[in-house]
């Protein structure tokens, strides 16, 4: 087990403790809000793909092959959970500066790291197979 260095907290320096809280809990918020966003337009592309084959050539059948719709919705779901995790944090750093200490939390960046390179690594077996095919 990895032993976590605390910080006291004196009284003086809350309000930037504070400060500092909320600021990185708004950082987390416009990364799961872009993750999500992103995750909307690779989910969206491939009914814009489908929708444009249709339009070009109304009898042609189209396949409903691809993956770029449950990785669109994988990655919204990631920024969801990230959402839910930055709150979760904002909490458990407050209390902690009520407390007067505070300490780094390295499960937590370590499980986003993990989630977000697993991600990656679907996209980019997605985009191998997908160049395969075409």
């Amino acid at each position: 087990m990895t032993q976590q260095r605390q910080r006291i907290v004196i009284g003086e320096k809350r309000a930037t403790e504070y400060l500092a809280n909320e600021r990185t809990f708004l950082a987390w918020i416009r990364t799961s809000i872009a993750i999500i966003s992103l995750g909307f337009v690779v989910a969206k592309f491939s009914l814009w793909l489908r929708e444009l084959a249709t339009h070009l050539a109304p009898l042609t059948q189209t396949s409903n092959a691809g993956a770029s719709m449950p990785i669109g919705v994988t990655m919204m779901a990631l920024g969801g959970v990230l959402a839910v995790l930055a709150a979760w944090r904002y909490h458990v750093v407050n209390r902690a500066i009520e407390n007067g200490i505070v300490s780094a939390d390295r499960g937590l960046v370590i499980l986003v790291t993990v989630m977000v390179a697993l991600l990656c690594v679907a996209m980019i077996f997605y985009m191998l197979i997908a160049a395969q095919h075409a």
